[in-house]
């Protein structure tokens, strides 16, 4: 008996029937001939309630299962599908109220369907997490209600599951065709023109037009008759790491996400592609300390060793220690690798000291220093000031947006690789960069 009142709800029509029965025995005071009215209206209603329960609680009722992907992928929208069936003999009307983890902060998911006799309807909506971590998901509430509509009944179908939020997978799902040299006409892809050759021969092929003709292999082409050429391809096995700054200057969020996290996707993405040039891929996480390394490899499992890493990191943004780095670096990775540094310097004086760092990492590897854009000052920098504010407003947001851009060109002058980008476009250009130091052999 119990477990029936937890399930009864009562709709508003409800409501709504018994406040008009009030009006009728209110005005029956001062007209006595609508009280004998009132009292069949009474009986009337009390039997569509009756008849009403009777349909909603027969053994038959509506099913209901939510299919949660086994991981959702941050910062992209993740599809959550539900899936209805109508066990009743007639149509009703199904409003459904799914308990969202907490980390999305919606309390307004509501929907409400007809579902014809035995019919199953499905739907998804769709998740865009912001943070990597465990995400719990509560009860999925199903309230059914007949075309009478008195009454609803509530049932509560799958138990509190817990999902974890991994780093964009999606995103490295999306970019995984950049391994594939004949696609880098792409748009957004940036074309890189080679400058010379790696050791690696691979072949001697037929002449085709657009080889290089540096390349024709005079000795084949006088005995097969035909212009023959010499394929090389990109060093493989060649070691590279992505290093990710998880101290205070990457806590600055873009979109909803911090700029650590753009960075973890970007690590994802591209050792992805690294390791489909068959590459060693590795990554190093530090902050005051070296908080977690992961030595290159170049094993298709490698991938998922990154991605729990990734998954892994956690930290309280304190200030990062650039010699720390360096000397750790020099103990963990003596064989000359590509270090994609993701970081972020919003003063030049920042960057001035931790200048001889980055100097002396680069004399031992090929190190890439990334950095972000500061997207939030181009709406100012474009707006028009309408007073002498928003004029010192627009001038100072100027002189961010150039200080980034000394910057770039002061670790340039050092020889130090440099990639300043907008946080949303991180990954494609991340990559590109690797792809262009593979192309040039600076490796």
């Amino acid at each position: 008996m119990l477990k029936f009142f937890k399930s009864l709800y009562l709709n508003q029509r409800f409501f709504y029937a018994i406040f008009t029965l009030a009006l009728l025995f209110l005005f029956s005071y001062f007209f006595e001939n609508l009280y004998a009215a009132t009292w069949v209206l009474s009986l009337l209603l009390f039997f569509f309630f009756l008849a009403d329960l009777v349909s909603l609680y027969k053994n038959n009722q509506v099913n209901a299962e939510r299919i949660l992907p086994q991981k959702f992928s941050n910062s992209d929208e993740n599809d959550v599908e539900i899936i209805l069936e109508n066990h009743y003999g007639f149509s009703v009307i199904v409003e459904i109220i799914d308990e969202i983890p907490i980390q999305f902060q919606k309390r307004d998911f509501f929907k409400q369907l007809k579902i014809t006799a035995g019919a199953t309807e499905k739907f998804s909506y769709s998740l865009r997490p912001v943070t990597r971590g465990e995400y719990f998901f509560g009860k999925l509430n199903i309230y059914t209600s007949t075309k009478i509509g008195l009454a609803k009944r509530r049932s509560i179908f799958g138990k509190d599951k817990m999902l974890k939020v991994y780093p964009s997978f999606i995103q490295m799902k999306k970019l995984d065709f950049l391994a594939i040299d004949n696609r880098l006409s792409q748009p957004g892809l940036k074309k890189i023109r080679r400058i010379g050759h790696t050791m690696e021969f691979e072949q001697i092929k037929e002449y085709v037009p657009g080889d290089d003709i540096r390349t024709i292999n005079w000795k084949a082409t006088a005995k097969h008759g035909d212009l023959m050429v010499n394929q090389f391809q990109d060093e493989k096995a060649q070691p590279i790491y992505s290093i990710i700054d998880t101290g205070r200057v990457m806590k600055m969020p873009f979109n909803g996400l911090s700029l650590l996290d753009y960075a973890i996707n970007s690590s994802l993405a591209f050792s992805n592609i690294a390791l489909k040039k068959k590459d060693k891929v590795g990554m190093l996480s530090f902050s005051k300390k070296i908080e977690s390394i992961l030595k290159a490899n170049a094993k298709l499992s490698q991938l998922q060793q990154i991605m729990e890493r990734l998954y892994a990191i956690n930290t309280q943004f304190p200030d990062s220690d650039f010699s720390m780095l360096y000397s750790n670096l020099r103990k963990n990775i003596p064989q000359r690798s590509l270090l994609m540094l993701y970081t972020n310097f919003e003063h030049i004086s920042a960057l001035k000291r931790q200048l001889p760092y980055l100097q002396a990492i680069n004399k031992k590897h090929v190190l890439v220093v990334i950095f972000f854009e500061n997207t939030a000052l181009d709406k100012v920098i474009a707006s028009k000031p309408n007073n002498t504010t928003d004029l010192a407003h627009q001038i100072i947001a100027e002189s961010f947006a150039h200080d980034k851009k000394l910057m770039a060109a002061e670790l340039r002058k050092h020889g130090i690789n440099t990639l300043l980008t907008k946080p949303e476009d991180l990954s494609i250009n991340a990559i590109n960069k690797y792809l262009e130091i593979k192309a040039r052999g600076i490796l």
